[in-house]
């Protein structure tokens, strides 16, 4: 969120020289610093004891490639609660571990994606309204659903958890239209 006012007071924000942060934004009013905030989110790789990720369409995101669990973390809600929630009510999965994996800046959306690899017990989806579909891949091919950026975030994770994961779940099928012609 890039700031024009003073959050605090309402006072018009003036641009001033802050020390080592450069030029920014400043109430005179409260006498401090406003610092611009980007929207925060996770975002999930689901992977069960059987080394399957799950990924899910979302049709108002891409109706065409599959996404991982994600979604904005609310007022006084840890990233981790967040992270259990998110997977919860998208999947209906609930989360045994998680394990921070990286965190993925979008800058033309200003957010900052919290990245984790989230361990859940195979089970059957239950899917909230704002997904069109899910399906359990084997983790090893789950980039070859996932978006087609190799520098999305999904895609980035999805990497980041594969290579985490390769020794534990090695014994995957590696051909492509296995995978795809699944359900």
């Amino acid at each position: 969120m890039k700031f024009i006012h003073c959050p605090e007071c309402g006072a018009l924000l003036v641009k001033r020289e802050i020390g080592d942060e450069g030029l920014m934004n400043y109430c005179e009013h409260c006498k401090k610093p406003v610092f611009d905030q980007p929207a925060v989110c996770i975002i999930a790789l689901a992977v069960n004891e059987q080394g399957e990720a799950a990924l899910l369409r979302q049709n108002y995101i891409n109706a065409e490639r599959y996404v991982c669990v994600s979604g904005y973390l609310k007022s006084g809600e840890s990233a981790e609660e967040c992270t259990r929630r998110e997977i919860h009510e998208e999947l209906g999965l609930e989360v045994q571990s998680l394990t921070p994996i990286h965190t993925y800046y979008l800058a033309q959306k200003d957010m900052l994606m919290l990245g984790y690899l989230a361990r859940v017990a195979k089970a059957e989806f239950q899917l909230s309204g704002e997904v069109d579909s899910a399906r359990w891949v084997p983790l090893q091919r789950a980039h070859l659903l996932g978006p087609k950026s190799e520098t999305s975030a999904a895609q980035q994770l999805i990497r980041a958890c594969q290579a985490r994961l390769k020794d534990e779940f090695s014994s995957q099928p590696t051909n492509f239209d296995e995978i795809v012609g699944e359900n």
